[in-house]
C-alpha cells in the first residue's frame, strides 16, 4: 500500500509508422484465386471478476489494516465511545469528554483547541444528538490532525539519504526493514548502514533484514557511526543505488554526548554527499505518552526533523499523543505501526487515525 513508493517508469517510446513502399504491378499470370482467410476472432473480454481482483484484494487488505488500527486503539476509542453512552449534549457531556482526551494523552493545550472547535461546531450546525457530536468530534480530531499527513517520495537524483534515529526499544531497525521491503517492492534499490555501533547485535539484527530485503549492508564492527555512514553513502554513489537508510544507536535525549554524536553522523553525512541526509526520521514507542512530545522536541532540535515513524499502537497505546504533538511540536508523521508483520507499517491519514482514536 506504500503507493508513493513505487518507482515511476516513463511510458514507452511510440515508434513512427512508416507505410510500406508501393509495390510494382504483378505479372500478368493468372492464378487460382487464393483462400479468404476468416477474419480472427474477437477476443474475449475479461470477466469482471477477473477485472475485480486486484481492487476487491486492495479493499481487502484496507479493512484489514482498519481494524488492526482499531484493535491497537481500542483503549482509548472504548473510553471516549463511553462518554456519548445515552446522554444529553450539554455541558457535562463535553466535561467527560475532557476528561477522556486528557487520559488518552492529547495534553492540555489540543484538547482545549479540539474542544472549542467542536463546541462551535455543535452550537453551528445545531447538533443535538450525542452521536452526531462523536461523529462531529472524529472530524474535528482528523482536521486537528492532517498537518502531520505527509507521503514521502523518492526523488530521481540518488541517492536519497535517510538518517533514522530514536530512543532504545522504539523499533527502529524493525521499521528499517518493513520500510526497505516496500522500497524494495517499488523498484528502488536500497542500502543498509548499521551505524548502531553501540547496541550489542544491533549490526546483527540490521543484517537479518539485509538478508530478508536481499539488500547490501555497511557494517564494520567497533568503526565510528559517521564513517560507516560515509562508507554507505560513497559505495552507493559508485554502484548508483536509489535508497541509503542509516539506522543509528538509540539514545535519551537527556545523553547529550550521544545527542552529540547524531549531529555529527549528520556532519559526516553531508560531507560524503551535498545535502545529505535528505531525510531525518524518529521512531517513538506510541507507548511513551507525553514522553513522546519531549523527545520530538530535542531530536528536532538536534537534528532537524522532518518525520516520525509511531511504532507499537497496538494494544496499550492511548494514541492521543499525536494530537499534542500537532498542537506543539508539528512534525508529520509519515507511518504508524500495529505489530511486528510487514502490513503492519502504513501510512499515516489523519481521518483514519481520528475514526479509530474515537472509535467511529
Amino acid at each position: 500500500m506504500f503507493s508513493f513508493f513505487r518507482k515511476k517508469t516513463p511510458p514507452p517510446a511510440v515508434e513512427p509508422q512508416v507505410a510500406p513502399p508501393a509495390q510494382a504491378p504483378a505479372a500478368s499470370v493468372v492464378s487460382a484465386p487464393a483462400a479468404v482467410a476468416a477474419p480472427p476472432a474477437p477476443s474475449a473480454a475479461p470477466a469482471p471478476e477477473a477485472l475485480e481482483v486486484g481492487a476487491s484484494t486492495e479493499a481487502a487488505e484496507k479493512k484489514s489494516w482498519l481494524a488492526r488500527l482499531k484493535q491497537g486503539l481500542s483503549r482509548t476509542g472504548s473510553s471516549i465511545a463511553g462518554v456519548f453512552g445515552f446522554v444529553k449534549v450539554d455541558e457535562a457531556l463535553f466535561e467527560q469528554l475532557e476528561d477522556a482526551l486528557l487520559m488518552a494523552d492529547c495534553g492540555v493545550a489540543a484538547t482545549q483547541k479540539i474542544l472549542t472547535e467542536l463546541r462551535a461546531r455543535v452550537k453551528a450546525e445545531r447538533i443535538e444528538d450525542a452521536a452526531a457530536v462523536r461523529a462531529a468530534l472524529a472530524r474535528v480530531l482528523a482536521d486537528h490532525l492532517r498537518p502531520l499527513e505527509r507521503s514521502p517520495q523518492v526523488p530521481a537524483e540518488k541517492p536519497w539519504v535517510v538518517m533514522i534515529a530514536g530512543v532504545n526499544g522504539a523499533g527502529k531497525t524493525t521499521s528499517i526493514g518493513k520500510i526497505t521491503h516496500h522500497l524494495s517492492e517499488g523498484g528502488h534499490s536500497v542500502l543498509l548502514a548499521a551505524a548502531d555501533t553501540f547496541r550489542a547485535a544491533a549490526r546483527e539484527q540490521l543484517a537479518v533484514w539485509g538478508n530478508r530485503n536481499q539488500v547490501s549492508v555497511v557494517s564494520q564492527e567497533g568503526a565510528d557511526p559517521g564513517a560507516v555512514v560515509f562508507d554507505a553513502v560513497q559505495s552507493a554513489r559508485a554502484k548508483g543505488v536509489d535508497v541509503v537508510i542509516a539506522d543509528t544507536a538509540g539514545r535519551l535525549p537527556t545523553q547529550l554526548h550521544l545527542m552529540e554524536e547524531l549531529k555529527k553522523i549528520a556532519r559526516v553525512c553531508g560531507k560524503a554527499l551535498d545535502g545529505a541526509p535528505h531525510e531525518r526520521w524518529l521512531v517513538i514507542d506510541g507507548n511513551t505518552g507525553q514522553n513522546a512530545v519531549a523527545q520530538v522536541k530535542a531530536f528536532t532540535e538536534a537534528l532537524q526533523l522532518t518525520g516520525l515513524i509511531v511504532t507499537k499502537l497496538d494494544g496499550t497505546a492511548k494514541g492521543g499523543v499525536l494530537a499534542a504533538i500537532a498542537s506543539t511540536c508539528p512534525v508529520p508523521v509519515l507511518f504508524i505501526g500495529v505489530g511486528e508483520q510487514l502490513a503492519d507499517l502504513q501510512p499515516f491519514s489523519a481521518e483514519e487515525f481520528a475514526g479509530a482514536l474515537t472509535g467511529v
